[in-house]
């Protein structure tokens, strides 16, 4: 049955914080390496909220809701999430929504990835979709929230308005989440704001910064030519007003512009946005300095004025004000002449999200050069100092450890007289016993016993020890949850493939004295495994084989000998859900950078970079591959 209406296209600043006295819906949060953040299920919510009231500087063992969260534990003192087996730290934010939205009602959104399993929306076009749902509009356009889809309501499908490529979405019931009363308290979120002390210094938080900071900096460079113009006789003029409100997601502030006209002849544009108190900004614009840019084309010719109005949320009910007005903005583009790159704004900037469809005049943006120019096989030639071009992975897998109770004895002193501190694994006092009393047991560990690790001296229960070790891959090592100190051989959980690499004559930018060192990775999809998310369910390799680049020079034949050998103890890649896409049961990297561009860095992923070899080394240290593994 046709739903009634016309469509919507997404509201960008429907969501600020609200009234202090109110009932709001608790959505906790983890960053991926993409910069956004992605919600955790209602259920698991409800557990780190039982735990906040307890200790709210305690951690929350996210393994004792959801089996397939077992490796991570949450720090409430620091907001962060922590994977005990790899040691993978990511920000988390506790974050509020009404509770008419679609957490407070128990709605989930999801759609159908390749595998036909189901991945939810972020939390935020998840409200969105309810919001349009409940109004009965027949489709959704999500492109003023930053993706080129098409929600179509009647055949429940999503379409990619670029490739066109059409996927299955669903609506399901489940748990509602947890709801509170009283005061909002401060934003529990990273980043916190301009205040928050230093960044930080990881090579995904500096990608995501670097991305923000490149896309201020195109909206600032745009401004300046604006202010630097003058009105000249054409008699369009047109003056925005921002209004700013605040934004619950980052707790930085969305700009949400309204307009204000005079004279005669003019185009007026007016864009809506939520309720909020007014902060002014006369900014006034002349076509002289949209030179790209035509007269907008009236929709209403009386008294000479071309009124255009584009409402956000107090408009929803009449959507098709702005379908058609949205869609004559972008009519009036110049063939050739992209728009504001809508991804890569955060709202910080003066010129809102929204706006990204009227024509603005930017420098086509460069296109990324990800490989070298046809090289023959003969130029191909292998590294110095190494043997060989070519490294398998079967499917037999590395040699395991014996049970986790010899493991854990093996790295660890026993304390006759435990201190009156917490074992940071349980958060009890290590003179009580350990919190897996009663729900793990081990004949040979009692759970009053503690233990000290012998390289770094920290101090556990070896029960609590025991259950972390159960939690991980189970290879025989341990890795100290507190300092990350690495006991025996860590081995991951790669599936088969290929490794190849050998030297091609070209330089790397940044690098015009030494060629080049490809490396080609090669891994076909299959079936998991016991040590992967879900046994005997297939599992999808996209992007393969991947070509990754380092310098013909000491430094970088270094970093190829210990890839090398993170590559033999699987280590390179795993399987989980892609931070890009979404994909669930997919191979994703495993916290090891790799240079995928070869002529240039626009994605973070390039050279020049004088930094990389040393942060590179710094993380395969951290999956204990270090350079005293290497020999001389």
């Amino acid at each position: 049955m046709a739903r009634p209406g016309s469509g919507l296209l997404a509201p960008v600043n429907g969501l600020g914080y609200p009234p202090q006295n109110l009932a709001r819906v608790v959505v906790w949060e983890w960053l991926n390496e993409h910069g956004r953040w992605r919600p955790y299920s209602a259920a698991v919510c409800h557990h780190i909220e039982n735990v906040l009231k307890g200790d709210a500087r305690g951690s929350v063992v996210l393994g004792q809701v959801d089996g397939q969260l077992s490796p991570y534990v949450i720090d409430l003192q620091s907001m962060h999430q922590f994977r005990q087996d790899t040691g993978t730290m990511r920000p988390v934010q506790r974050n509020f929504y009404e509770p008419s939205s679609a957490p407070g009602k128990g709605v989930v959104w999801e759609w159908e990835n390749d595998n036909g399993s189901w991945t939810p929306y972020d939390m935020e076009i998840c409200v969105t979709i309810q919001n349009a749902y409940e109004k009965q509009h027949p489709w959704l356009d999500l492109t003023s929230l930053g993706f080129c889809y098409l929600i179509d309501f009647n055949s429940m499908s999503q379409t990619n308005r670029q490739s066109q490529r059409k996927r299955r979405l669903r609506r399901r019931m489940d748990l509602a989440y947890p709801l509170i009363m009283g005061s909002i308290p401060k934003s529990q979120s990273w980043p916190v704001g301009a205040s928050s002390g230093q960044p930080c210094s990881c090579q995904q938080c500096i990608l995501v910064n670097s991305t923000r900071a490149a896309s201020n900096a195109i909206l600032a460079s745009q401004r300046r030519k604006v202010y630097g113009g003058t009105g000249g006789n054409s008699g369009a003029s047109v003056t925005l007003t921002g209004v700013r409100q605040s934004n619950t997601f980052a707790g930085t502030s969305l700009w949400s512009p309204t307009s204000t006209s005079s004279g005669t002849n003019n185009n007026n544009i007016s864009v809506g946005g939520g309720h909020a108190k007014a902060e002014q900004v006369q900014s006034p614009l002349s076509s002289a300095n949209f030179p790209c840019s035509p007269v907008m084309p009236s929709l209403s010719s009386a008294h000479g004025h071309h009124a255009l109005t584009i409402n956000g949320q107090n408009n929803l009910n009449r959507p098709g004000t702005q379908r058609i007005s949205m869609g004559t903005a972008r009519g009036a583009i110049p063939p050739g002449v992209p728009a504001l790159p809508v991804k890569n704004l955060t709202g910080s900037g003066p010129v809102h999200p929204a706006l990204a469809g009227l024509p603005v005049c930017l420098t086509r943006a460069p296109k990324p050069i990800l490989h070298p120019p046809p090289i023959n096989k003969s130029d191909m030639k292998p590294v110095p100092g190494i043997n060989g071009m070519r490294r398998k992975t079967k499917k037999k897998h590395l040699r395991r450890g014996k049970n986790p109770e010899d493991v854990v004895r093996r790295y660890t002193d026993k304390i006759k007289v435990a201190p009156d501190e917490d074992c940071t694994i349980c958060m009890e006092r290590l003179v009580m016993s350990s919190g897996y009393e009663g729900i793990l047991q081990h004949k040979g560990i009692k759970p009053e016993l503690v233990g000290k690790l012998g390289k770094c001296g920290h101090m556990y229960h070896l029960l609590c020890l025991v259950a972390m070790y159960n939690n991980g891959n189970k290879d025989g090592s341990l890795q100290c949850p507190t300092c990350k100190t690495i006991y025996g051989e860590k081995t991951g959980t790669q599936p088969p493939g290929k490794m190849e690499y050998h030297v091609i004559p070209h330089c790397l930018p940044g690098y015009p004295d030494s060629k080049t060192i490809r490396i080609v990775y090669d891994i076909p999809a299959g079936i998991q495994t016991n040590e992967h998310p879900n046994p005997g369910k297939k599992f999808s390799a996209r992007g393969f084989p991947r070509h990754c680049y380092l310098p013909d020079n000491d430094r970088g034949r270094k970093v190829l000998k210990l890839l090398i050998m993170a590559w033999d103890r699987r280590l390179i890649f795993t399987i989980g859900t892609s931070s890009t896409t979404g994909e669930s049961d997919t191979v994703v990297w495993n916290e090891i950078h790799h240079k995928t561009e070869f002529g240039s860095n626009l994605t973070g992923h390039g050279y020049p970079d004088p930094n990389y070899l040393d942060n590179v080394l710094t993380e395969l240290s951290a999956q204990g591959v270090g350079e005293d593994n290497l020999k001389d």
